[in-house]
């Protein structure tokens, strides 16, 4: 069963609640950059028919379900994404934990602040799926020719003259709000980013008392292994495993970043929870 429920905090988002009919556990699924809640929808399903796992998912503030104005007049930024409005969806669910472990689970941007939130105590797992730190010579050739682009000819000319980023030019099918792009480009420029960006608050020594699962694909060119590998500088002291999945382990062709996510790579569902 699902309902379309509206989140309160620094901004309203909106998102998709999955109830399990017997859950034993509540899992609030934060979201990649560009990607929205609704492509969750099988996967979170599938938590809360099969696993006995309640999920909740949603957009961040001022994109997709949660958007309120035009991508050109957004004045969020990443930050405001992956930190303050991952707060408030897990605020949220901890209100309705009823007593049920909370999990929380990231997507790429969606895992990367988690250590930063408050009240981290009281979190029972954390699973981030192919997070990372990646910096811009992470990525292999020639992918990483199409990511120097994005950062340095065609999304500062889409934000400069249109004020955001066109989801046909950003390769992820959605708008990109201007202040959003240009804290990625910077991130993702920028070698050991956290340290380097006076607007990200540094992560208290072991946040988590839980396990601190950091899940890579092996065929993914948008944070590959060795980048998911760094996630130990952005959790420190947390009783941290990193695990690499490769596609034919679980009898699949490629899985990459976004579409672990797909049904059709069911499959290796599983293994993101084990």
């Amino acid at each position: 069963m699902s309902e379309t429920v509206i989140i309160d905090g620094p901004a309203p988002l909106t998102g998709t609640f999955f109830a399990a009919d017997t859950p034993r556990a509540l899992a609030v699924l934060n979201g990649a950059t560009g990607v929205p809640h609704r492509f969750y929808r099988h996967f979170a399903a599938w938590l809360a028919e099969t696993q006995g796992i309640s999920c909740l998912t949603y957009d961040y503030r001022d994109f997709g379900a949660s958007a309120t104005t035009h991508s050109s007049k957004v004045t969020a930024n990443m930050l405001d994404w992956g930190l303050h409005d991952t707060q408030a969806a897990r605020d949220w669910a901890a209100l309705r934990a009823g007593g049920l472990p909370l999990w929380l689970m990231g997507h790429s941007l969606g895992g990367l602040m988690l250590a930063r939130q408050s009240g981290t105590d009281a979190i029972s797992r954390v699973i981030t799926i192919c997070t990372g730190p990646v910096h811009t010579t992470d990525h292999p050739w020639p992918f990483q020719a199409t990511v120097r682009a994005l950062w340095f000819a065609v999304g500062p000319a889409a934000y400069t003259t249109l004020g955001y980023v066109p989801g046909r030019l950003s390769g992820l099918g959605s708008d990109i709000p201007g202040p959003v792009f240009r804290q990625w480009k910077r991130w993702c420029t920028t070698r050991g980013y956290p340290a380097q960006d006076p607007n990200i608050p540094s992560a208290p020594k072991a946040a988590f008392a839980c396990p601190v699962n950091f899940i890579s694909m092996s065929d993914d060119t948008s944070v590959p292994p060795h980048a998911v590998a760094r996630m130990t500088e952005l959790y420190p002291g947390c009783q941290c495993e990193h695990r690499a999945l490769t596609p034919q382990a679980f009898g699949l062709h490629k899985i990459g970043h976004i579409d672990v996510f797909r049904r059709k790579n069911k499959a290796v569902w599983p293994a993101l929870i084990a």
